[in-house]
């Protein structure tokens, strides 16, 4: 009889669930770009999580080996992010969305 040391496959989904929706809800609301983008990162660690809770509920590592793609991913997304986002800020002196939409053309 194996001894389940995690909380469980419900659990997890309902903790990935709502940090997913928290991270979504606070990408639609926000206008300003460095809170979207941890919304964002909220929303992929959701994701992250939900792959651990998966392998760790089936008893393999395919889990882990996808949340360190996940974290990779981030990492990149995160760095070329700011990137933009400190070139926009230097042009407009904001970091609000609706200034974006005035550098087309």
């Amino acid at each position: 009889m194996p001894i389940e040391t995690a909380p469980g496959l419900e659990a997890g989904i309902l903790l990935a669930s709502i940090l997913f929706c928290l991270g979504l809800a606070g990408l639609m609301m926000r206008r300003n770009i460095i809170f979207m983008l941890m919304c964002v990162e909220i929303c992929t660690n959701a994701a992250a999580l939900m792959f651990v809770v998966a392998g760790a509920h089936w008893g393999n590592a395919d889990g882990q080996v996808m949340f360190v793609f996940v974290v990779t991913l981030a990492a990149a997304e995160v760095a070329i992010a700011l990137a933009l986002v400190l070139q926009f800020y230097h042009r407009k002196h904001t970091v609000d969305i609706d200034q974006l939409n005035e550098l087309r053309g």
